[in-house]
Formats: C-alpha cells, sequence, structure tokens
C-alpha cells in the first residue's frame, strides 16, 4: 500500500501556555471558573510557547506516523505565521500551499492552565481567507487521499462545502470533527455529510446531529449520514463503527492531565493515521486513544503526539459484530 497523502486545511494559531497556582477552579452549579481580580499582579510558574490550531495540530500526527502530511491555509509575515510555519517544516509537513501574504495573520491564544489540567482560551482569530477561499489551491485536494478540514471560521459553511464537494468530485475522502460554528446550523451541516467518510464528534456535539441517548445509539444513528462514526464521551471512553462492527473502549491509561489542549484533535489524527493506512476499526480506536493520553500529560497540543513505532500497550476495550437490522 502506498503511503498516504493527508491535507489537512485550516486556521492556524501561536498558542501561550500560562500556569499558576493561582489558576485554581472552583465550582458554581454546572459551572467552574477561576478568579482573576482586576488591579491584581498574580504569579506565573511556568509559560510555555507553542503552535496550535487544530490543522497543525493533526497534520504534526500525520508527519510523525510516517504518512506525506500536507497543510494548507493563508497566513502572514507576522511572528505568529512565521513560528507556525517554521514548527511545520521541521516536523517534515509539507507547507508549499500556504499562501503567505500581508493581509493575512495568523491566529493567537493565551490559555491560562488551571490546577487541574482544564483552561481558558483567550483567542485572537487572526486574518485569513474568506467563506470562497480565494487564493486557496483547491488541487491540492485531488492530490491528496485524504482531506482534514478544520477551522475555517466560515459560519455559512461555504468553503466547508466547496472542500467536501472538490474532494468529492476527486475521490479524495473526508474526515470531519465538527466545531461549535459548524454544529450551531446542524441543517446545513447535515446536508454536506453525504461527502464526508469518518465523521467524529464528543456526546453533546452529535447529539445535535442526531438522535440518541448513549454514545452507540449515536453513533449508529450517525451511520444513516456517514460510513464511519466515532462518538467520545471524555473520561467515558468512545465508541466507534464503521457499519460492521461496533467497538467501545475506555481510558488508554489515566495519566495525570498536565494541560488538554489538543486532546480531541490528538485523538481524531491518531485514529485516521491508522484507519488510512488501512488498519482496523480496533488498531485506530487504540492509537487514537493512545496519542490522546500522550498529549494531555504535557503542556501544549503538540508536544506529546507520538511518533511511529511507539510502543502500545493494552486497554480496555470490546469488539462485536454489527446486527446489520440495528443499523
Amino acid at each position: 500500500m502506498a503511503t498516504p497523502k493527508i491535507l489537512a486545511i485550516g486556521n492556524a494559531a501561536q498558542d501561550v501556555f500560562l500556569k499558576s497556582d493561582e489558576f485554581d477552579p472552583h465550582s458554581e452549579g454546572r459551572h467552574m471558573f477561576t478568579h482573576l481580580p482586576l488591579g491584581l499582579k498574580m504569579d506565573v510558574e511556568d509559560v510555555t510557547f507553542s503552535t496550535g490550531g487544530n490543522a497543525t495540530n493533526v497534520a504534526v500526527t500525520f508527519a510523525r506516523q510516517g504518512l506525506h502530511s500536507s497543510y494548507m491555509w493563508a497566513l502572514g509575515h507576522d511572528p505568529a505565521s512565521d513560528s507556525i510555519l517554521k514548527a511545520l517544516d521541521a516536523e517534515g509537513v509539507d507547507t508549499s500551499d500556504v499562501i503567505q501574504d500581508e493581509r493575512y495573520q495568523a491566529a493567537y491564544s493565551v490559555i491560562l492552565i488551571a490546577t487541574n489540567g482544564e483552561r481558558t482560551i483567550m483567542n485572537h482569530r487572526g486574518h485569513s481567507v474568506g467563506k470562497d477561499g480565494k487564493g486557496l489551491n483547491f488541487d491540492a485536494i485531488a492530490d491528496a487521499d485524504w482531506v482534514y478540514p478544520t477551522s475555517l471560521a466560515d459560519p455559512t459553511l461555504s468553503l466547508l462545502r466547496h472542500i467536501v464537494d472538490f474532494a468529492e468530485k476527486h475521490d479524495t475522502k473526508v474526515m470531519l470533527n465538527p466545531a461549535g460554528l459548524e454544529l450551531a446550523v446542524p441543517d446545513k451541516l447535515k446536508a454536506l455529510l453525504e461527502s464526508v467518510d469518518v465523521l467524529i464528534c464528543n456526546k453533546e456535539e452529535m447529539q445535535t446531529i442526531v438522535s440518541g441517548e448513549t454514545c452507540e445509539e449515536l453513533a449508529l444513528h450517525a451511520l444513516n449520514y456517514v460510513p464511519v462514526a466515532i462518538v467520545s464521551d471524555g473520561p467515558n471512553g468512545v465508541v466507534a463503527t464503521d457499519g460492521k462492527t461496533v467497538v467501545r473502549a475506555g481510558m488508554y491509561e489515566d495519566v495525570p492531565v498536565l494541560d488538554r489542549t489538543g486532546a480531541g484533535d490528538a485523538f481524531a489524527s491518531g485514529f485516521l493515521s491508522q484507519w488510512a493506512q488501512g488498519k482496523s476499526l480496533r488498531e485506530s480506536i487504540i492509537f487514537a486513544s493512545a496519542n490522546s493520553t500522550s498529549v494531555v500529560a504535557q503542556i501544549g497540543a503538540k508536544s506529546g503526539i507520538l511518533h511511529k513505532g511507539t510502543r502500545l500497550h493494552e486497554m480496555p476495550i470490546h469488539e462485536r459484530a454489527l446486527n446489520p437490522s440495528r443499523v
């Protein structure tokens, strides 16, 4: 089997992580918060500079797994854009389809990490292409085996629609992990899912697309739209199905959580990095879980991403054949 080519498309960011014992979470009902008193200087124990953005995070997973990983978007000549490109080049991600122009600017995020590993993100989205994606080289989609669009910053879904339609026309497969903007317009989202090959959401997100109370119900109902559906539920694990089998997995490993930033990207890209190579649903979920677990044990979205050849251990996982009548 030839080495898969995977193209990630979407916004990129410079991330600055601030960690302090002062960021102690408190709960009030269903909400958690940290006090940041106005006019008071607070000590910060650690400052970590990293690059982020969903698309660059997943691109690094693909590269570290030895796949042909490429990234496409429009960035500027600002320090954040330069840092992002330098980091991707160092990882072996092909950035030849990135546009650099003075009109554009990378996103910038300041991330406050609470003592329990949760975080508050202050995000400047930067300035990039519009909903028509003008200037992007869409022919790069035709050259890829898979495309992973994410963080397109387009509430109309016009750019996402164009990407998945172009991919379908050129027999390029699509993996989608929709975020807030896409989920805010579920009817538009569902209308383009027929062009998506793998859909991954957490439980609450999937409930905006299909009905169901359990992760398995949601995953099975999602098969009405896509060939492969994955539903995660945090520490309660994940359910995945390809219409033939159902895989239910628990936590890969119970590790101290330093930072949850990038955990979802690591899981989704970890899955695709194996699935695109012809690995089984079970094998792909195991690696996805391991990749996500490794990421949350370190600061930043990329530091913990696993490299090719990492030895994995067993984890709580169950697979059963799917009764066709249940699909």
